[in-house]
């Protein structure tokens, strides 16, 4: 399920802040909201606007963050490069050589390196005091758990996503809670997977993780697709289609490559996304649609364009032909939380 209108407004919305730990502090809730786009935003603008105020943790903490958002979105040299700011941080002992190693260790997963990868994720525990070993801020286990299996070693894998899962349980927090039943759906061959999923979609309900649930929706979903019930493709069309539109409109090109598989072998045509669907429309056609799915009226646009009405409506008209939609409501919809926003 995306995030609905509502919160995708008070997720995505930008104000213009000098205070690089406020601006981080946003970027972190907008990056564990699923808001991918406005979390790099605010993340950048902690960075620039950083003089000597954050600390060691917070700046490790802020990259392996903009990593991990670079990565949904499959930009492995973006990432690679934010990798690099990371490595100066990775021996340093407590939270921030702790998070420097998880964001060099996803980086090395991202790119097929998992002897790397669990090498980074094996030194978190002698680096992060147990005071500081919250899974709800750096989940570790859950990335070690993966990195793990993938070296064959699944019985590693199981324990280490069943600690974070003890852990998270312990904390009450959803999201780690959701995060750790999705881990172990996946790297446990003897557990039901199925009601697993399940669990963590209940968990998630009414919290702020559009990414998370998009991707616990699409694991459910082939997972439906094992068998031949046809109620189960409904499930898992309904599913698919919910993750494709959330990941369309924030960019996430891995996940949404892996919901168009699926929905090729439900013999399902993929839908236009955001990217897809904007490099239709001209610069000015694209200028009146954000105004206008931001509520403005056609005058407002006008005024503000320094256009007439008439050729408002005439770019309106075009947008909605081109996208396939015939009100402002549909073109909300159409271009999502991205198209919330002007700045």
């Amino acid at each position: 399920m995306p995030l609905t209108r509502a919160q995708g407004q008070g997720a995505a919305k930008r104000e213009l802040l000098d205070d690089p730990r406020e601006l981080l502090s946003r970027g972190l809730f907008n990056a564990r909201a699923g808001a991918i786009g406005a979390a790099l935003g605010y993340l950048a603008e902690s960075a620039l606007t950083d003089d000597g105020v954050l600390d060691d943790a917070e700046r490790a903490t802020l990259l392996a963050t903009s990593l991990d958002c670079r990565l949904a979105r499959g930009e492995l040299t973006e990432a690679a490069a934010v990798g690099e700011r990371l490595e100066p941080l990775r021996d340093r002992p407590g939270p921030a050589g702790a998070a420097a190693r998880y964001g060099l260790g996803e980086l090395c997963a991202a790119g097929n390196e998992i002897e790397a990868a669990a090498a980074h994720f094996a030194r978190i525990p002698d680096l992060l005091p147990p005071a500081d070993d919250d899974p709800d801020r750096l989940p570790w286990r859950t990335a070690a758990a993966l990195a793990a299996v993938r070296l064959g070693r699944r019985a590693e894998g199981t324990e280490l996503a069943r600690e974070h899962l003890t852990l998270a349980g312990v904390a009450g927090s959803s999201y780690p809670i959701a995060l750790g039943l999705r881990t172990l759906a996946t790297v446990d061959a003897h557990t039901d997977r199925t009601s697993l999923l399940r669990q963590a979609i209940d968990e998630l309900d009414g919290v702020p993780a559009a990414r998370l649930v998009a991707q616990v929706h699409t694991d459910l979903a082939g997972l439906l697709l094992l068998g031949n019930d046809a109620g189960a493709a409904a499930e898992a069309l309904a599913l698919l289609r919910d993750a494709e539109l959330y990941a369309g409109n924030e960019g996430l090109w891995p996940l949404l490559s892996r919901v168009r598989r699926l929905l090729v072998r439900l013999g399902q045509p993929p839908r236009p996304v955001l990217g897809e669907t904007l490099a239709s429309l001209t610069a000015a056609e694209q200028r009146v649609a954000r105004l206008a799915a931001n509520g403005h009226t056609n005058r407002e646009i006008a005024g503000q364009l320094v256009v007439t009405v008439k050729a408002v409506e005439w770019h309106l008209s075009h947008v909605y032909r081109k996208l396939g939609i015939a009100s402002r409501l549909e073109l909300t919809g159409a271009l999502g939380r991205q198209g919330l926003s002007t700045s």
